[in-house]
């Protein structure tokens, strides 16, 4: 079994991090995924998305920070970057963005209509984060 990663949106630092005992579905508006990494994966997608270059995406200070682990880093409840958030929000063509995406080396051999799928959803919770002034979060557990 891999990782398991929910991205879920939270009105703060702190209420993302309660999280962290059982996972985001239930407390928090979610999307599930399997393999989708909120550092290397999510931040190829915003700069997709964006066109903001990877290296920038990744000196960004919330790019996958550790908000709070537990078991040894099993678990964790990890910020994701605002840009992410208003990319996904302002996105047009996502299956365009999931044929892309699919050819990045950690997602070869992922079906870009499974992807386009899941970024729909993404973009639902990205786009009622921005309206509601929230932020995106990852939960993961291996």
């Amino acid at each position: 079994m891999g990782v398991l990663y929910d991205y879920f949106v939270a009105s703060s630092d702190e209420l993302a991090a309660a999280a962290i005992d059982g996972g985001p579905v239930g407390l928090f508006r979610t999307v599930e995924t399997k393999s989708l990494d909120p550092a290397v994966v999510m931040g190829q997608l915003e700069e997709l998305l964006t066109g903001r270059s990877y290296d920038d995406v990744s000196e960004d200070p919330r790019w996958g920070d550790a908000l709070v682990m537990k078991h040894d880093g099993e678990v964790l409840v990890l910020t994701v970057t605002d840009g992410l958030r208003d990319g996904l929000a302002a996105a047009d063509d996502l299956a365009g963005t999931a044929v892309a995406w699919a050819k990045i080396e950690e997602l070869q051999g992922f079906d870009p209509v499974v992807l386009a799928d899941l970024l729909q959803q993404l973009q639902a919770l990205a786009v009622e984060a921005v309206k509601n002034g929230e932020r995106l979060y990852c939960w993961a557990s291996l």
